[in-house]
């Protein structure tokens, strides 16, 4: 994955001095997802003339895990937008410090901590959520647990409105997030000096709406999108109006 966005960011390098050039989007997917779940974006985005690079985000913690997408960052040469999927926002709030190329911050369904905060405190913040009940934690060797969502589960818990068939595939290839990460405090809040976005869906059972409704405000969102009855996998399934508020935060000036 990272041998693929170093070719394609190289593109985005590659552009002629002087030429005024769209951002190039980077997309960082959250537990029990992976790269892929951005293909229809991916396919939006390109259509419109943008590059985007979906970031292995390694979930293993949030300092870590932003590193990694810092490297793909500081890989660019030109303006980014930095998006993420659910504990992809507390990894993008991370990997944007520092990083003056970054123009804009999109939480899909996603978390956007405070500093402090953690991904367990902020789902917690608001009642809603049944994703404890579904999950599968596994013991590692040094002691540690990785948490995957029971496939039985997983179509109800994490994406509800996909096709059956789609959503049996999302479970089979489902990466697990360890769980110091999820409970790991975040650095600075970069959502307060770098404009953000918000999209999520009114039916997600992962995190509660109230809490991403929440977070949206307390940023000042320049634009918050609800997606009726859209589950916490709403990049999915409704990656045409997740493409859509990608594109209206590169094109804001």
């Amino acid at each position: 994955m990272l041998a693929t966005a170093f070719a394609v960011s190289g593109e985005a390098m590659a552009q002629p001095a002087g030429r005024q050039v769209k951002p190039t989007i980077v997309l960082v997917h959250g537990a029990f997802a992976e790269s892929s779940s951005w293909n229809a974006v991916i396919a939006d985005l390109n259509k419109d003339g943008y590059t985007a690079i979906a970031a292995a985000n390694p979930l293993r913690s949030v300092a870590g895990d932003a590193a990694a997408v810092s490297a793909v960052v500081r890989s660019i040469s030109g303006p980014v937008v930095l998006v993420g999927h659910s504990y992809g926002g507390p990894v993008i709030t991370e990997a944007a410090n520092g990083k003056n190329n970054v123009k804009a911050l999109v939480y899909v369904a996603g978390f956007a901590p405070e500093t402090g905060e953690s991904s367990l405190t902020l789902s917690a913040k608001f009642p809603g959520s049944t994703l404890g009940d579904a999950l599968l934690p596994v013991t590692q060797p040094d002691g540690g647990q990785d948490l995957y969502i029971r496939s039985e589960k997983f179509h109800e818990q994490f994406a509800a409105d996909v096709p059956s068939t789609e959503a049996s595939l999302m479970a089979a290839t489902q990466r697990p997030v360890a769980k110091a990460a999820l409970a790991e405090p975040s650095g600075v809040a970069s959502w307060k000096t770098i404009p953000s976005y918000a999209i999520y869906g009114s039916a997600d059972r992962n995190i509660p709406p109230a809490v991403m409704k929440f977070m949206a405000e307390r940023a000042h969102a320049v634009k918050t999108v609800v997606v009726e009855g859209a589950s916490h996998a709403v990049m999915v399934s409704h990656p045409n109006e997740v493409a859509a508020l990608i594109e209206e935060a590169a094109s804001a000036r």
